[in-house]
C-alpha cells in the first residue's frame, strides 16, 4: 500500500508541472472532435502589450535596455516596432500569468493607469484566447516627463545649424 501511494502522486504531480511550463511553445486551446486549436505563447504575449497600450497614460513600454534596443531597431528600415517589447508570458494549459514593464506619463495616478492596463490585459487575453489570466504583474520602470530632454535639445540643435 505505501508503493502505491506514491506511485499516485508522481503521476498526479507530473501533469501538473507539464501544464504550467513555460517552456511549452503552444497551448491547447479547444480540443474537439473535429480537431485542436493551439495558441502559440508568443500570440498571447501580443495580445498582452496591444491591450496595455491602449490605455491612456502608459507612455511605453519595457524597461531602458529594451527601449533601446527598440529605437535601434526602429531606425533600421523594415525593423518597426515589437508590440511584445516588455510583455513576459507564462502559458499554460489554461491559464496564463503575464509581466508587464511599463513607462507612466507624468501625472497620471499610477495606482488608477494600473488597474485599467490590468483589466484590459485580462480582457483582451481572455477574450480572445479563452485562457483563464491568473495574474498580471506590472513593474513601472520610468515616467516621462512632458518637457522630455530629448525634444527640446533636438530642436535647439536643429535652430543653430540652420
Amino acid at each position: 500500500m505505501a508503493q502505491s501511494s506514491p506511485t499516485k502522486t508522481e503521476s498526479a504531480a507530473a501533469p501538473v508541472q507539464r501544464s504550467v511550463s513555460s517552456t511549452a511553445p503552444a497551448r491547447l486551446a479547444d480540443e474537439t472532435s473535429q480537431g485542436k486549436t493551439s495558441i502559440a505563447s508568443s500570440v498571447v504575449q501580443k495580445i498582452a502589450g496591444i491591450a496595455a497600450r491602449e490605455i491612456s497614460g502608459v507612455h511605453a513600454m519595457g524597461g531602458g535596455v529594451s527601449r533601446a534596443f527598440g529605437a535601434l531597431r526602429e531606425r533600421i528600415p523594415g525593423g518597426g516596432t515589437s508590440v511584445s517589447t516588455g510583455v513576459a508570458v507564462e502559458v499554460g494549459e489554461k491559464q496564463a500569468a503575464i509581466d508587464l514593464d511599463i513607462v507612466v506619463e507624468y501625472g497620471a495616478s499610477i495606482v488608477d493607469l494600473a488597474r485599467a492596463v490590468r483589466r484590459n490585459v485580462i480582457t483582451a487575453v481572455e477574450r480572445m484566447t479563452g485562457l483563464e489570466v491568473i495574474e498580471v504583474n506590472i513593474s513601472v520602470n520610468d515616467i516621462h516627463l512632458p518637457n522630455g530632454d530629448d525634444d527640446s535639445s533636438a530642436e535647439e540643435t536643429k535652430s543653430r545649424v540652420e
